[in-house]
């Protein structure tokens, strides 16, 4: 099969033919039809995050927002069936038995075994998976659209869930990417007030189309001082990986308010414990979601509650949607189609 591998950090992805893997008994091998351009396999293929990068093996197949169709399945798979169309998320298993999982926390499972890069992913023509893990994808909803919902969408529906946001509460998104323009979409479907906080135009003018009732240009304006004036957000929600954001997000916050972190910016955050303590500020980081959260996403897509804004590029572009990321200049979702 045809897969774009990573050999070497910092080094551009090579397309190759490689041997088509084999379902085990409990697997099921999926055509790949779309999988998503995450920022996150920005910092795997430059080696970003020491953590992770420890547990790559080289070369690996990188992606892990999968939509695509059963075409093989084990012996012992009986709850999928060939022909279904499943996705394959950031999780691409969990052992169901530590004490995380039984809580249903199993995101934070610590046996837990990544897609793209414990395991190969679906920048690639075909991706096996354990029958498991993978979540169906309802009927009408395109495998293009479907395939971010598998980490962009479940990573910002999670944070917001956790958050417990209320109608009404004002709710600043720093970064309209991939995951920006969907937290501004599910922000409004839960009723809160969002303002849209970005360095491009083009994409606060996405927010507004989105449902941003407000965009600040970061570039033109200090977005924290805006926000104060008009009583500091309920909370800010940064999808960016850059360090600024954070530091703008958080003196945005009006007192009791939540700084909700889920970009990662290569370097470690620092905020002053006085300005925490005197403003009772809390700081939730959030990590993807659960294999139930993903369903709940996939669901609202499907009734048309948000839409993933996505541009299609065959696997040979790879390399050039990685540069896109990595100068910002992405807007909504990449997505690798066909294999």
């Amino acid at each position: 099969m045809k897969a774009a591998l990573l050999r070497s950090s910092k080094q551009p992805l090579t397309l190759e033919e490689v041997s088509r893997p084999a379902p085990g008994d409990q697997d099921v091998l999926i055509q790949v039809e779309a999988c998503g351009v995450c920022h996150s396999d920005v910092h795997l293929a430059d080696a970003d995050w020491p953590q992770l990068a420890a547990a790559m093996q080289l070369p690996a197949i990188l992606g892990h927002e999968i939509a695509g169709r059963v075409v093989e399945r084990g012996q012992a798979v009986c709850d999928v069936h060939i022909g279904e169309r499943v996705g394959v998320p950031w999780l691409y298993w969990t052992c169901g038995e530590c004490e995380l999982c039984r809580e249903g926390h199993e995101n934070l499972c610590a046996r837990q075994k990544i897609t793209g890069v414990a395991v190969h992913g679906g920048f690639a023509e075909f991706i096996r998976a354990p029958a498991s893990h993978v979540v169906k994808i309802p009927e009408g909803l395109a495998a293009l659209e479907a395939a971010p919902l598998c980490c962009a969408g479940v990573t910002v529906y999670r944070a917001l869930q956790q958050a417990r946001i209320s109608p009404g509460q004002r709710l600043a998104v720093f970064g309209i990417g991939g995951l920006g323009h969907l937290a501004v979409q599910m922000g409004r479907e839960l009723g809160a007030e969002v303002i849209a906080v970005d360095v491009s135009q083009e994409k606060l003018d996405l927010a507004l189309s989105l449902g941003a009732r407000r965009g600040l240009d970061a570039s033109l304006v200090n977005a924290a001082k805006e926000l104060r004036a008009q009583g500091g957000v309920h909370l800010a929600l940064v999808t960016s990986a850059a360090r600024a954001a954070y530091d703008s997000a958080f003196y945005s916050l009006r007192p009791t308010g939540t700084l909700l972190v889920v970009g990662l910016p290569a370097e470690n955050l620092s905020f002053p414990p006085l300005l925490m303590a005197a403003g009772e500020i809390s700081i939730r980081a959030s990590a993807v979601g659960t294999r139930q959260d993903l369903r709940a996403v996939l669901a609202m897509a499907a009734a048309g509650k948000i839409r993933c804004q996505t541009t299609a590029h065959p696997l040979e572009e790879v390399n050039a949607v990685l540069d896109g990321l990595r100068q910002g200049k992405i807007t909504g979702r990449a997505v690798l189609t066909g294999g």
